[in-house]
Order: structure tokens, then C-alpha cells, then sequence
């Protein structure tokens, strides 16, 4: 049973049926969880330097109150800053873990190509700020604080660009999470080798140990969280015990978590099981459906949505609530301004962050000749360089365990100071680029890289059913089934697209959803039958109006209605002469990755999101400005 608009409800058009994992795309989801939680993260570093302010001494003493944990003679001992830094922290790397093995299986990273021009840029993007750090800090006892000058606070560098974003093109976001998620990656690194105190070889060793049983139990796909919870919690406690810093247990097991579509044949079979749950209400029935769905879904996808707002909302805020206190005063600024930590922190977030995306990303292009390309133009990575500058969480937890006392006052407000340093040239680069005349604006935005093709099988004239000009530059390719609402509900937009985009070609693929729309089948079969007689599109146009009435008596009402010859059309419906063509249609659809209807491409790229006219609208004039800047 499909999902309906109830009346009265103004949502935007984004549905798709049962089949579909989603309304919004994963990327879409994590975007907006980072954008709001960057509100929270805020507040939260606000609140932190008040209290820090207004009564120092109960700051400081509640977060050091210790806080111990006793399981057998065995115990971990923290105060409430150590287990928020080092316990709480764990989970938002685990979401960072996640994140990363999505844009590798799934996102801009699974053309393995692709990832070197942002990995370069990402590595680039740190070692230029720690470069100037310890230029500023040559022969100081604060060289050791290079790490707290090198990483991008995420949610901040998204909650900026989400303040910009109609501003830029939508490759925009993917390239900054990128460099973000780089960014994290190789800070934990860091963390991990640079900052951990003295290590105890037996209880690394023990660590490794049991990560190993982690990877087994991984390669067996055994799919009981508690399991993987119980060996990682034991894996933190033994790399806590050894000295190594425990959070990149988070990050592995992040990493180690796959990310796949949901197919429409795993849909199927769960929709398979519903219906006998229907009928059968028992347990062992609900618990068939249960485990039918979450196999439907990747483990990936799932645990992103669970945890990623706990770390956005709670872990990140409580952690800048943590950390983020330092006294203000006058004297204190004075001598800050002066210190080559916080000079060295803000002149390495705020000048060495953007110069380290932007010139890897000009001698990726150079050296291999054009053939490795970022997703933008020069413009936009440039505008991403000064959004990463922003660094808050993970240089603040690098301040801590590198620095003490009124270095790390002075570290927290250079961190500080590079949040709104970061903000005023994002301001400045925004104006400067949307100044430029028009063509090369255009360019300095979208940049000339090839797009990736998500669209399997190719638009072919001959053969698909085409609205519009052959030689139209951008094309937009719909898998649609004239059974389902939704698909009805995008019509108007499509209609009214093509009306005002002349250079626009639309294609029109099958995709009967036969299990929950019992006549879509007939009704594919039917418009291909019609157009063998030049009536596809008049044919398409009535069964989109006439849902409610797809039996075959309604398919012979409609072929008379459209004058054509209805004892051929009723010979070709009742020997299923067209139930290949669909098959064809069906099979493209597979290869494409495609479980629901409506789903949209253009120019071949998967349309995430809403699908109505200003969505698709926009999307269709940013790929005929991309398509009119040639390869």
C-alpha cells in the first residue's frame, strides 16, 4: 500500500512509494542533521565562555569532578572532561567512520579516481595551517601544538555553507564533507600516534586482539549490534589501559560498516512478508518482517540515522560545552594577540586552510594534465577553503592533550578568533566571486570536471519514448509508474519544466511496482502498445490523469478515445506482445540502482530530493550551464 498526501497538507514533493529507502537521499539527511546541530555546537561554545566568565572556579570544578567505572576488579577512571573527550568523542568519530565508507561505497568516492583531487586537497588543507603554525612557533616550547592548528570542524564548515549554499552549486557540499571527513580522518591519526601518552605494549597488544575478533565477526556478517557493541567497548577499555588514544576505536568501526541501496528485490521480498504478516498476524511473522526490512537496508544507513543526531545535538555540543570555556579580559586578549599559539592558530585556519585546498586542487589539475579534476571551479573551492577554516571540535580536544595552562587559554582563543575569521573572507570570497561577469562566474562556480553518470544504460532516440529536442543539451530521464501517486504529483512540474525550458529532452522509463500497484504492469504495456501506433506520449498524458482507472476496459476506453486501431491494441494487451519492452525498462532500472518511483536523472546524474518545479528547475539550469561549459 502506497503512502498518500492526506488533503489539507502542504508537504513538497519528495515521496516516492513503499519501494524507496527514502524521501531525502542519505546525503541530504546528514547535511541537514550537520546544519542544525551547527546551531546547537554554537549556542553550546557560547554558553562555555559564559559560565567560564561569570564563575571560573565551579567551571573548572565540575568538569573535573572524577567519575570511575568498576566492572570485577577492573576500572576506568575519568573526570567528566576525560570521559566526554576521550568516551562521548568515540561516537561522533564512529559517525565520521560511517560517513566515510558511504562516500566510498555509495557517494563521490566510489570512483576511486575521484578521491585522489579531494584527498589531496584535504591533506593539503592541513599541512599548510601546521606549516604556518610552526613557522610562527619555531624555536618556542609551543611547537608540540601543531595538531590543534590542522582539522575542520565539520558541522561549522556546513552550517556556514548551508547560510550560502543557493549560492553555490550543489557539488559544493559534497566536496567540502569530503575534505571535512579527510580532515578528521588523518586528525585522529594524528591524535592517535603523536598525542597518546606512553604505551603499554600487553594492553595494546590485548586491543588489536579483540579488533581482530571484530574483523571476523565482520567477515562472518553477523548482524547483532550488541556483539559489535560489547567487542568495541572492550576494545576502548584495553587501547585506554595501553595509553593509545581510545576514540579511533570509533572511526575503525565506523569504517568497517558497509553502505549499499536498498534493491528492489530486497524491497520486494519484504513487501512479500508484510502481506503474509497481514494476513497471519503472529510473532514469528512480525519478526520475519522486522528482520526482512533491516536486511532491505544497509547496516550503514541505518546506524548513520540513529547516531548522527546524538552526535550533532548532544556529544558535539557537550564537548564545546566542556572545552570551550576560557576566561576574557583584557589582559588576556592582549596577551594572546601577541602569543605565537593563537597567532599561529588563526594565521594557519584562516590564510593556510583555503591556500592548502585551493593549490592542491591547481597541482592535481596540472600534474595530471587535467584528467583528475575537483568537482567545482576554482571559485567554490576557494569559498570551501575559507568555510574548513573554521576549526572548533577536534582542535579543541588536540589543544587539550598537547597543551595546559595559559597555552591552552591562549590556543582556545586563537580557535576561536578563526571561527570568525572564517566567516568574514567566506563573506568576502561569496561577494567577490558573484561579482564576476556572468560566463566566467559560471565557471569559477561549476568548474569543467566530468559529472559522475549514475544512469546505467544510456538515453537512446531510437528506442526510448522522448519528449522535446533530439539534440537538447540537458535530459531528464524519469522511472515512472502510472499507478503510483506520487508520480501523478510530479506530472504538473514535469509538464510545466518542459513549457519553460525549451532546450530541455524528457525521457519516460517504465517501472511497474507490480506488487503494491496491481494494474501499473497493464498500464506500461498499454502506452508501449499505443506508441507502436504514434500515440505514446497522448497515452502516457491520459493514464497519469486516470490512475484511479487502469483495468483493461479503461485501456480499450483510452485507445478509442485516441483513435487508433483498438482491435490491434486489444490482440497486443491480451497476448502481452510489450511485456519484454517493459522488462527492458525494469532491467535499466535495476542496473541504475532505481527502487522507487518517481525517480529522476539529469544528464544522467541521480536528482536527489524533491521533485518540484523549482527543485527540478534547479537542477535542469545547473547541468545546461555545466553542459554549455564543455569538458
Amino acid at each position: 500500500m502506497t503512502r498518500v498526501n492526506e488533503p489539507g497538507h502542504s508537504r513538497p514533493l519528495a515521496g516516492q512509494t513503499a519501494y524507496d529507502e527514502s524521501a531525502r537521499s542519505p546525503l541530504w539527511l546528514f547535511l541537514k542533521t550537520e546544519t542544525g546541530g551547527a546551531a546547537v555546537l554554537l549556542a553550546a561554545a557560547l554558553a562555555a565562555i559564559v559560565w567560564s566568565n561569570v564563575d571560573p572556579g565551579s567551571y573548572a570544578e565540575f568538569w573535573h569532578t572524577d567519575v570511575s567505572i568498576h566492572v570485577g576488579a577492573e576500572r576506568v577512571a575519568l573526570d567528566l572532561r576525560g570521559w566526554v573527550n576521550s568516551g562521548l568523542m568515540t561516537l561522533f568519530f564512529f559517525v565520521v567512520g560511517l560517513e566515510t565508507r558511504r562516500e566510498f561505497d555509495m557517494g563521490e568516492l566510489r570512483e576511486r579516481r575521484r578521491v585522489v583531487p579531494l584527498l589531496a586537497a584535504g591533506l593539503s588543507g592541513m599541512l599548510c595551517p601546521v606549516a604556518i603554525y610552526l613557522l610562527v612557533n619555531a624555536g618556542e616550547s609551543t611547537v608540540s601544538g601543531w595538531g590543534a592548528a590542522m582539522s575542520t570542524d565539520t558541522a561549522f564548515a556546513l552550517g556556514m555553507l548551508a547560510l550560502l549554499g543557493s549560492r553555490f552549486p550543489t557539488g559544493l557540499r559534497t566536496f567540502l564533507l569530503t575534505v571535512t571527513v579527510v580532515d578528521d580522518f588523518v586528525a585522529l591519526g594524528v591524535i592517535t600516534v603523536v598525542y597518546s601518552e606512553d604505551v603499554d605494549l600487553p594492553a595494546l597488544l590485548t586491543g588489536l586482539g579483540i579488533f581482530a575478533v571484530v574483523l571476523l565477526v565482520r567477515a562472518a556478517d553477523v548482524r547483532w549490534g550488541v556483539v559489535y557493541w560489547a567487542l568495541g567497548t572492550a576494545v576502548w577499555v584495553a587501547l585506554h589501559a595501553s595509553g593509545v588514544e581510545p576514540i579511533v576505536v570509533g572511526l575503525a568501526m565506523g569504517l568497517l560498516t558497509y553502505a549499499y541501496p536498498a534493491t528492489r528485490g530486497d524491497l520486494e521480498r519484504a513487501s512479500d512478508l508484510f502481506r503474509l504478516f497481514r494476513e497471519q498476524p503472529t510473532p514469528e511473522y512480525e519478526r520475519s518482517v522486522r528482520l526482512g526490512i533491516a536486511s532491505a537496508l544497509s547496516p550503514n544507513d541505518r546506524l548513520l540515522r540513529t547516531y548522527h543526531p546524538w552526535s550533532s545535538y548532544l556529544i558535539v555540543p557537550l564537548f564545546a560545552l566542556a572545552n570551550a570555556g576560557v576566561e576574557l579580559s583584557g589582559a588576556q586578549l592582549a596577551r594572546a594577540f601577541t602569543s605565537p599559539v593563537t597567532l599561529g592558530i588563526l594565521g594557519g585556519f584562516v590564510l593556510g586552510k583555503p591556500f592548502g585546498i585551493l593549490a592542491a586542487s591547481w597541482l592535481t589539475t596540472r600534474i595530471s594534465r587535467g584528467r583528475l579534476r575537483p568537482p567545482v571551479g576554482w571559485g567554490s573551492i576557494l569559498a570551501s577553503g575559507c568555510m574548513a577554516g573554521v576549526g572548533f571540535t577536534v582542535s579543541l580536544l588536540i589543544a587539550t592533550l598537547a597543551l595546559g595552562g595559559d597555552r591552552l587559554e591562549e590556543a582556545k582563543i586563537g580557535i576561536l578568533s578563526a571561527v570568525a575569521g572564517s566567516v568574514v573572507t567566506s563573506l568576502v570570497v561569496t561577494r567577490l566571486i558573484h561579482g564576476l561577469p556572468r560566463p566566467r562566474k559560471v565557471r569559477a562556480l561549476l568548474g569543467t570536471a566530468e559529472t559522475i553518470v549514475d544512469l546505467a544504460v544510456p538515453v537512446d532516440g531510437g528506442r526510448d519514448h522522448v519528449r522535446g529536442p533530439a539534440d537538447a543539451p540537458v535530459t531528464l530521464v524519469e522511472y515512472g509508474d502510472f499507478e503510483c501517486p506520487y508520480c501523478g504529483q510530479a506530472e504538473p512540474a514535469v509538464r510545466q519544466l518542459l513549457a519553460e525550458v525549451g532546450d530541455l529532452r524528457y525521457v519516460w522509463r517504465h517501472l511497474p511496482l507490480n506488487d503494491v500497484h496491481p494494474n501499473a504492469q497493464l498500464a506500461a504495456e498499454a502506452s508501449v502498445a499505443a506508441a507502436e501506433q504514434g500515440a505514446f506520449w497522448e497515452m502516457h498524458d491520459l493514464l497519469l490523469e486516470h490512475q484511479g482507472a487502469l483495468r483493461t476496459r479503461d485501456l480499450l476506453t483510452y485507445a478509442g478515445r485516441l483513435g487508433l486501431d483498438v482491435e490491434r491494441f486489444r490482440h497486443e494487451l491480451r497476448e502481452r506482445t510489450w511485456t519484454a519492452r517493459v522488462a527492458e525498462d525494469v532491467e535499466s532500472a535495476d542496473l541504475s540502482g532505481v527502487s522507487g518511483t518517481p525517480t529522476f536523472f539529469v544528464n544522467g546524474r541521480r536528482h536527489r530530493g524533491a521533485y518540484d518545479i523549482q527543485t527540478l528547475s534547479t537542477a535542469v539550469r545547473a547541468a545546461r550551464e555545466r553542459a554549455r561549459l564543455g569538458p
